[in-house]
């Protein structure tokens, strides 16, 4: 039987090129539930750091636990993270070094990195940053589906571009504590069954998916970005996540 708790800690981190600002519509619907939601900027995608090209997946992931530290998130009270694409990397860290502080994990069109996994090897070193690419590039390596012209504009204009030490660095994980973490995919621009059958055969993006101990799957059909194409309809399905008990 499923139990639920009435005010969950939800914590929003979206994907590559994007901060707090992406969760908007999300957090509207989730506060009408009454649901303790903040959504945080990673380090390196605040457009007013001068230093941010500089920022590295370890600060990305001390960030979230320093959020977690200001929220008095604890083994007895801990939070739910909602991670939204490339924010997998960062997150799959503070699963592997502090997992008791996790009362479940929403992967949004995403899910968990193995480690040793790199998300682009092969960009040069001298690489500073990866800007937002064009619409055209975009849509070639994510769906667009959902997004009215007007987001899109949004999208562009409010882009932060990504740096490059966040691109290069593995994920070093060694605490296989992390599996154990509650687990809802929120499948989107792939269906459930499809992200389940890659996971079953090894593909590399999906692989540590057959590793998880508590699996739930949600197929949200639309593009990589349903906070902004389903944000009432994704709010309800993270909601129903955190509020889970097992």
């Amino acid at each position: 039987m499923t139990t639920t708790t009435s005010s969950p800690t939800i914590i929003l981190i979206a994907g590559h090129w994007l901060g707090a600002w992406a969760w908007d519509e999300v957090l509207e619907h989730l506060k009408t539930d009454r649901s303790r939601a903040l959504a945080m900027t990673l380090p390196g995608l605040d457009g007013d750091d001068p230093d941010r090209a500089a920022k590295t997946l370890d600060d990305q992931a001390a960030a979230i636990l320093d959020v977690f530290a200001g929220l008095g998130v604890s083994e007895d009270q801990p939070a739910t993270i909602v991670a939204h694409s490339g924010a997998n990397a960062p997150v799959s860290l503070v699963l592997d070094r502090h997992p008791e502080l996790v009362h479940r994990v929403v992967w949004v069109d995403s899910g968990p990195v193995a480690s040793g996994s790199v998300f682009a090897p092969d960009i040069a070193d001298e690489l500073e940053e990866l800007p937002l690419p064009s619409l055209d590039v975009l849509a070639q390596q994510a769906s667009l589906e959902g997004l009215s012209i007007e987001v899109l504009e949004r999208f562009r204009s409010r882009a932060v571009p990504e740096p490059g030490p966040v691109l290069r660095q593995p994920v070093e994980l060694t605490n296989d504590a992390r599996r154990a973490v509650r687990t809802t995919l929120v499948c989107c621009s792939i269906p459930s069954a499809q992200v389940l059958e890659l996971a079953r055969t090894g593909h590399a993006l999906f692989a540590e998916v057959a590793n998880l101990e508590h699996l739930d799957v949600v197929d949200l059909p639309t593009g990589h970005w349903p906070m902004w194409s389903r944000p009432r309809d994704l709010a309800n399905a993270i909601q129903s996540a955190a509020s889970r008990t097992n």
